[in-house]
């Protein structure tokens, strides 16, 4: 029989352990048909209520249920990556514990998968059901400017839950940075992908992980990890203030000489002072953040520490 590993990353979702469980197995008798087994790995990434708990429970009963727990948060990237480094699964998806992503749309992807047109089946929201209006907005300007920096194929709306042959897997696992934005990642590696269309899903029990401040910063993540445009943007706006600065220079030479009056004009040029100091500072922070990321990258400190699996 092949093996389907169901990946699922974890915080603090003690209340939807179970609640998913239940809902993968309906779609058991589906796979048993297509002669493929399931083992069902659960990524808590340092959970501070029963996540863990609850997992033992129901790897009391079904020991095809497996745990790989995080030493402390390392965020839903390690998870990922930790999920698909465990994975021995033929094939492996990627779902998210809230049930936000429907187990039920699992034997559909696997026809796809099943055909050998498609190395992965991803799928892509077509609303924002339930979701704050500013968040959708920013959310999709996001998308658009991302692609439009990068060679990188990420769709608006795409989600984690992605069913993968062990080829894609193995070219995800390929790439071990430590800096990683997964979205971009799958759309990097390239092959042969189907985008699946499915209506929001709002979260049943729990609270979202993701306030609008983590997206931001993710979102950051994600230009820095997959573009170098916010660099040519500081170099471009450097070369354009110097240009605006020859042009000022030359002008009030040719004032002064005309009129004799150098020393008026005092407010006006406090504005330029200030302007050219916050755009300098705007590209420091740009380079900064490039700076930062091969910080964190060259010091090779392992993406995830495991402090409990079974």
């Amino acid at each position: 029989m092949k093996l389907l590993s169901v990946i699922v990353p974890c915080y603090n979702e003690e209340e939807n352990v179970r609640d998913f469980y239940d809902e993968l197995m309906k779609t058991e008798n589906f796979f048993k048909q297509k002669d493929i087994e399931f083992e069902v790995i659960y990524i808590d990434d340092g959970s501070k209520d029963g996540t863990v708990s609850e997992v033992k429970k129901l790897h009391e009963t079904d020991p095809r249920v497996h745990l790989v727990s995080f030493s402390r948060n390392f965020g839903k990237e390690a998870g990922i990556y930790a999920g698909l480094k465990h994975a021995k699964g033929d094939f492996a998806v990627m779902m998210d514990a809230d049930l936000q992503d429907p187990p039920a749309l699992l034997p559909e992807m696997y026809g796809y998968l099943e055909s050998g047109e498609y190395d992965s089946v991803a799928t892509r929201r077509v609303d924002r059901k339930g979701e704050p209006p500013i968040r959708s907005f920013f959310a999709r300007q996001f998308y658009s400017l991302i692609n439009k920096m990068s060679n990188a194929d990420i769709v608006d709306g795409a989600r984690d839950y992605r069913l993968m042959s062990r080829k894609f897997v193995d070219a995800i696992l390929s790439m071990g940075e430590y800096n990683r934005f997964s979205k971009g990642i799958f759309g990097w590696v390239g092959f042969r992908t189907k985008w699946m269309e499915f209506e929001n899903v709002e979260r049943k029990k729990g609270e979202t992980k993701w306030s609008f401040w983590k997206l931001f910063l993710y979102a950051i993540d994600g230009i820095i990890a997959f573009t170098t445009v916010p660099l040519a943007f500081a170099s471009i706006l450097g070369c354009l203030f110097c240009v605006l600065a020859c042009v000022l220079i030359l002008t009030i030479i040719v004032r002064t000489l005309v009129l004799g009056d150098p020393t008026s004009g005092w407010p006006s040029l406090v504005c330029i002072i200030s302007l050219i100091s916050g755009v300098q500072l705007f590209c420091l922070g740009i380079v900064g953040q490039y700076l930062s990321k091969t910080y964190l990258e060259v010091k090779k400190r392992p993406i995830y520490l495991v402090g409990e699996e079974f």
